[in-house]
């Protein structure tokens, strides 16, 4: 019952995280085709610095408010749960709204001086509103999460991907927009409108279940110590999203100086990026959405096995969903390499991607499985192991990003290497972690027969792509990406491949 209801939840989170990926993944095309690969990859630039502020404004707010909330929830105590939302609203309103300001009155800076290039300055400006959304909307998800309501906040989200399409469509269409700057400024008019939609719909469907609690008399906690209680549960995962996305920032924004060193013009190295990274990259990590579902639910599932002492159940639940890590990630690599310029074709009407997909296919593996070992180690309860060991890569790839790309016969493909040798680095660390709580046994001899599994689903989609007509191309390659997922899931069963 426990597995099934284990699968069952990870299903739930699972369809609910693809619909809204591909929702996100359909935005992303039509930007592509809005802005162009210079213009993503202008985008691009500017999104680290939206998430470095949304770390710094809410990060871990949706975990410390959602586990609060399940407390106060099983002893249906609902006035110190209500009273703890109100204190986080107030002082998240109070502290975005300083965070925002400061941003948009020093737009100019940050895109002069931060991102280098004045034309984000209207975007930098019109993200503002959105980060003081998405802060009050995280509070109402953990809120959500906290009272078991998961479907309430996923529902949402799905609706405002879906708006996102539309909006900024409408907005190009409508005011015409034909420059660069104003397309990319239109693409975050668009994510703020979306973030505003989620939190009103999220307020909603919040007072909606609130007033429908019957408070149950219990002794109140004073607003301060709510609130107390709330900050110091977040503040060590927000310090640990906020070293590490300036990090990830640092090394967005280094990529495109490094080009040119290397002998780029800038907007040739802006298309390059938005070519590698905003579209092949997509491409490749899209069914990772799977994994990291997977990786959301195994964190209480892990804590439940390990305050039960039930160590057998622990590592055989670490197997499982390692194993359907490495087969998706296979499966991503085989279908990728077999049909590189096909996907670039199809979902972006490009033919220039083929080469970026095939060699960035290569990290499938790795990063696939890295996602997992991240959920074992937050269920072991090891965040300082997890913020030591981001950091350590993080570090590791501004480096390597900084010495690679800058090197002419290299250039943009240093992120694909930079992918596979962080992304080792995270598989060594955290394994490393993993083995000293429990042994799962992992077998060499197996991990290659998963890559022989692989190369026979590859040699199987030639064949496929060779004898199956073109007239009908589109629904041709669906077929063959629904094969490959379906064939490498299902020969790893009939070869029965256990770690």
């Amino acid at each position: 019952m426990r597995k099934d209801s284990f699968f069952k939840d990870s299903l739930i989170l699972t369809t609910s995280n693809l619909t809204t990926g591909v929702f996100g993944f359909i935005f992303s095309i039509v930007l592509s085709k809005e802005l162009g690969a210079e213009g993503l990859g202008l985008y691009g630039l500017v999104m680290p610095i939206y998430d470095l502020f949304i770390c710094l404004i809410c990060g871990g707010m949706v975990t410390a408010v959602s586990k609060i909330a399940a407390g106060y929830f099983s002893k249906r105590d609902y006035g110190n749960l209500n009273k703890t939302i109100d204190a986080a609203l107030i002082f998240d309103s109070m502290w975005s709204l300083f965070i925002s300001a400061l941003v948009f009155f020093n737009a100019y800076f940050i895109s002069v001086y931060i991102i280098k290039d004045s034309r984000t300055t209207e975007a930098v400006k019109v993200m503002c509103p959105a980060m003081i959304f998405i802060a009050l909307s995280s509070i109402l998800k953990g809120y959500f999460y906290g009272i078991s309501k998961v479907k309430i906040p996923a529902v949402i989200d799905i609706c405002e991907k879906a708006c996102r399409i539309l909006i900024i469509i409408l907005i190009i269409k409508i005011f015409s927009i034909k420059t660069l700057n104003g397309t990319v400024t239109a693409a975050y008019v668009t994510l703020t409108i979306g973030e505003l939609i989620s939190l009103v719909l999220l307020y909603i469907f919040y007072i909606k279940n609130r007033n429908n609690k019957i408070y149950n008399p219990s002794k109140s906690s004073d607003k301060i110590q709510l609130l107390f209680d709330v900050i110091v549960i977040s503040f060590p995962l927000c310090l640990n999203g906020f070293l590490t996305t300036i990090l990830s920032a640092l090394s967005t924004l280094v990529v495109p100086r490094r080009l040119v060193s290397a002998g780029f013009n800038y907007s040739t190295a802006l298309s390059m990026i938005g070519k590698f990274k905003g579209m092949s990259s997509t491409i490749i990590f899209f069914p990772i959405i799977v994994v990291t579902s997977i990786a959301t639910i195994l964190v209480p599932d892990l804590a439940k096995s390990i305050s039960k002492n039930d160590y057998f159940a622990m590592e055989e639940r670490i197997k499982e969903v390692v194993k359907i890590a490495f087969t998706l990630g296979i499966a991503s690599l085989a279908i990728c390499k077999s049909i590189p310029n096909e996907l670039g074709i199809m979902l972006y009407n490009r033919n220039d991607l083929g080469q970026y997909i095939s060699f960035i296919s290569w990290c499938a593996p790795i990063i696939y499985v890295g996602s997992v070992t991240y959920g074992i180690l937050n269920g072991f309860g090891k965040q300082k192991i997890i913020l030591r060991n981001s950091l350590i890569v993080s570090i590791e790839e501004v480096i390597l990003l900084y010495i690679l790309t800058g090197i002419p016969s290299i250039n943009i493909y240093g992120y694909g290497i930079s992918m596979i040798i962080t992304g080792s680095t995270i598989l060594v660390l955290n394994f490393n972690e993993i083995f000293k709580k429990c042994n799962p046994n992992f077998a060499l001899s197996n991990i290659m027969v998963y890559f022989l599994v692989g190369l026979l689903v590859y040699l199987i989609i030639k064949i496929l792509v060779n004898t199956m007509p073109e007239s009908l191309a589109q629904l041709k390659y669906i077929f063959i990406i629904i094969c490959g997922f379906t064939l490498t899931f299902t020969f790893c069963s009939l070869f029965k491949i256990k770690d």
